[in-house]
């Protein structure tokens, strides 16, 4: 079973933001059923890392666009996705160096935030958005 599951309450009619939000859930869902499984922490810390580095791809598409159109509360989604970011880069870190293991807490928070920015913050960015005629 996926730590999320994609459905209509994630579209944000935004294609290609859309795609790259499929895309984060489903790399989220492998490192959930990697834990699962009892995968090597190699093999975690790879796709915790390839998930790490797409969510920062992802951030700048999405804040060039909110830039792009003028979205007035730009400056607070960017320090959203910096703050995650940070949280993300610390736990890689202390993964890395053995101080701290993959969870299902780790697992839950990750999932936790994504869900919430896309159907909360993501979702007022896209109304801006999608009346500006972005598809």
């Amino acid at each position: 079973m996926p730590l999320i599951e994609w459905d209509n309450s994630f579209q944000l009619d935004i294609d290609e933001i859309d795609k790259q939000h499929q895309m984060l859930v489903k790399m989220l869902n492998d490192l959930y059923v990697a834990l699962q499984f009892k995968k090597e922490r190699t093999e975690l810390g790879k796709l915790l890392n390839r998930m790490s580095v797409y969510a920062a791809f992802h951030f700048a598409k999405e804040e060039n666009l909110l830039e792009m159109f003028g979205y007035p509360d730009t400056d607070t989604h960017i320090t959203e996705h910096s703050d995650f970011e940070n949280k993300v880069f610390d736990f890689e870190q202390d993964f890395a160096s053995g101080r701290a293991d993959l969870s299902l807490d780790v697992m839950a928070f990750l999932g936790d935030w994504l869900a919430g920015h896309i159907k909360g913050s993501d979702r007022k960015c896209a109304t801006f958005l999608t009346a500006r005629g972005v598809k």
